[in-house]
């Protein structure tokens, strides 16, 4: 069995766009801009044998403030640039109720069926109560990078950081 660590994107991987204390994914390729640290931190991690899997939910495709092939450039972009071997993308609003969008843990599990995936001894790290709630609920270990963003907060993370990079590092020592 393999481990991993799943990625949330916006606010991991790349800054998220904050209006009012809320994060927000960049709306086309133009506003991408990845943060600090993450290039290096995936490098270590693919370094030492781990998968890297972003899972990732991009509602504005259906509530039509961007367009899938836009968010497609994006993940395109990152996945050929950085070391991630694959993105799961949830393109589904609330309304929708799929199992791929997170809190559920749809997107993880497939990635695990798909990949032979030990969830046991996987990570998932997030900036979003989401996140974290989709990682506990697959039987991850989950990081939650704290922005202190005005909206509702986990409760049941494991690790609290400032960043990937500190996450990754917590990682490469346990």
């Amino acid at each position: 069995m393999n481990k991993a660590v799943f990625l949330d994107r916006d606010g991991v991987i790349n800054k998220a766009l904050v209006k009012n204390g809320k994060p927000f994914s960049p709306y086309n390729f133009n506003t991408l801009k990845i943060l600090p640290g993450v290039k290096e931190s995936l490098k270590a991690l693919r370094d030492s044998n781990w998968l890297i899997i972003v899972v990732t939910n991009q509602p504005d495709v259906s509530r039509g403030k961007t367009t899938k092939k836009e968010v497609e450039k994006i993940n395109n972009y990152l996945k050929n640039t950085l070391s991630v071997d694959e993105i799961y993308t949830c393109y589904h609003d609330n309304k929708d109720f799929c199992d791929c969008r997170k809190p559920k843990p749809g997107a993880l599990t497939a990635a695990a069926k798909n990949n032979s995936i030990d969830l046991n001894k996987s990570f998932m790290i997030g900036d979003r109560w989401s996140d974290i709630e989709a990682g506990y609920r697959a039987g991850c270990k989950t990081f939650f990078i704290d922005y202190s963003y005005k909206e509702k907060r986990p409760s049941n993370f494991t690790f609290k950081v400032k960043s990937l990079a500190e996450a990754v590092d917590i990682i490469l020592k346990s």
